[in-house]
């Protein structure tokens, strides 16, 4: 006889695999949003410093926080992936570790996606100058 995991269990499961299928999609509009206006809007200002911060520093910590954010989802839909593989093979055929399957299969599938968009967003903000007019 086996158990059902406990609501809380569930909880954190269900959690976890909507970071896996979602964090690199939140984390690339993130990346979007605060990327390139806040180059633009600083050079706009006539300034180089985002408060005490440099602004090649506070431009490249908006390129590769989104990036480690959207790798840790990768990881997570992957990790997703290959238990709810091991219970498929183990014989569970249940409907909800088919529909976990196929969330983490468009979960890595999208943030592979987004994980490339980001890097070359990155690259087009950090090998340009800052300011550069």
């Amino acid at each position: 006889m086996t158990t059902g995991p406990g609501p809380h269990t569930r909880l954190a499961g269900g959690l976890l695999l909507w970071y896996g299928v979602l964090g690199g999609a939140v984390a690339w509009a993130a990346h979007l949003l605060v990327a390139w206006p806040l180059d633009e809007l600083t050079c706009a200002a006539g300034r180089e410093r985002v408060s005490a911060v440099p602004l090649w520093l506070a431009v490249w910590l908006a390129v590769v926080i989104p990036g480690l954010v959207t790798v840790g989802s990768l990881l997570v839909a992957t990790l997703v992936w290959r238990r709810t593989a091991r219970a498929s093979s183990a014989g569970a055929e249940d409907r909800a570790v088919g529909r976990s399957r196929m969330l983490a299969v468009v979960g890595v599938w999208a943030n592979l996606l987004f994980l490339t968009i980001i890097v070359l967003g990155g690259v087009a903000v950090l090998v340009f100058p800052p300011c550069q007019r």
